[in-house]
């Protein structure tokens, strides 16, 4: 932001870590630093965004931050990555005070920012919406060899249990006579946390399932990390972009945003950010734990004449408002109102 300076707040191996983002800067430290100290640091920036979700600061339901913005002096915009429909009593309490010590609160869909009026103490003109965002990409999509094509379905992320692959796997079972057969491809490693609970349990059981129910040849894992390029190359190669999740309460998405910017056909459950998005033709939205819906809205989408197309077109419309330069311009908009907002000085 051309003429200020915006920190923002996150945390690294539970240390505190302040960013410059003029300067693409970062200071950490091996220990914890004070949330004196960490305010200090913070304090010399023009405006602070301060990324909230459940679980990455410290303390009960990350209470730990509300220390350092006790501190804080400067703006503050809080980027509400979570907003959940029933928190516990201490998880209200310590997003009220987030909410109490901002200037300004971001949430990244309107079934989130909804959830929040309705659930919190908040002046409705203190919220703004400003989604996820997603790499630019080209119009053209990559070639493919040549050959008879076999379509890809793809599901992609950090992968443990509520990313809902079962359903996907037995879902397979139901598009056999598909000619060429699918690819069902799970691209991603294993979410840390799972990982360190419970090792690869969960992609072993699905690749179990996928040999009990004799799909085996359909089914691909890649745990590769990817860069976001290749990322994104490999979602542009996908005939359908498959979120089969468990959650019912899920009012963002970044794989959702990523698969409409890259102008790919999703399938989705009917979890609120999808219902939102999809909902005017980028997609289809199908129950939960339906297996049997999931395979009838990924065969319409192979094999309905035009079906595909309509919705890349559709998402074609919806993809330049989420490209990442998109969202940084909202929010050195938001800042630069902060920032030329009248100060109010307590009586």
């Amino acid at each position: 932001m051309a003429g200020s300076r915006c920190g923002v707040v996150q945390v690294v191996d539970g240390a505190y870590q302040t960013m410059r983002q003029d300067e693409a800067a970062s200071v950490i430290t091996a220990r914890p630093l004070t949330a004196s100290r960490a305010a200090e640091v913070l304090n010399r920036y023009d405006v602070l965004i301060i990324q909230h979700e459940y679980g990455i600061y410290g303390g009960l339901d990350g209470e730990d931050v509300l220390a350092v913005l006790d501190r804080v002096d400067v703006p503050v915009i809080a980027v509400l990555h979570t907003v959940l429909a029933s928190p516990t009593p201490h998880q209200r309490l310590v997003l009220q005070r987030v909410i109490d010590a901002s200037d300004a609160v971001v949430v990244l869909s309107q079934t989130a920012a909804a959830a929040l009026k309705a659930g919190y103490l908040i002046d409705e003109g203190r919220v703004s919406v400003i989604p996820h965002g997603a790499p630019i990409l080209g119009h053209r999509r990559p070639g493919r060899a040549s050959g008879l094509h076999r379509p890809t379905i793809l599901t992609w992320g950090l992968i443990g249990p509520g990313k809902g692959i079962e359903w996907a796997i037995a879902a397979l079972s139901h598009l056999r006579d598909l000619h060429p057969a699918a690819r069902y491809l799970v691209a991603g490693q294993t979410h840390p946390k799972v990982l360190a609970d419970q090792g690869e349990a969960y992609r072993d059981g699905l690749r179990r399932q996928a040999r009990t129910e004799g799909v085996s040849d359909l089914v691909e894992f890649d745990p590769t990390y990817r860069a976001v390029g290749s990322l994104m190359n490999m979602v542009r190669q996908a005939d359908v972009v498959l979120l089969p999740y468990d959650s019912t309460q899920q009012v963002t998405s970044g794989v959702l945003i990523e698969a409409v910017a890259a102008q790919r056909p999703v399938v989705a459950t009917g979890f609120p950010h999808a219902r939102e998005l999809l909902g005017g033709g980028a997609g289809l939205v199908v129950p939960h734990q339906d297996p049997q819906a999931m395979a009838h809205a990924i065969r319409r989408v192979l094999t309905e004449p035009g079906l595909a197309e309509a919705m890349k077109e559709r998402c074609a419309k919806l993809a330049p408002a989420l490209t990442w330069p998109s969202v940084a311009n909202d929010y050195r908009a938001l800042a630069k109102s902060l920032l030329a907002a009248p100060v109010t000085v307590a009586p």
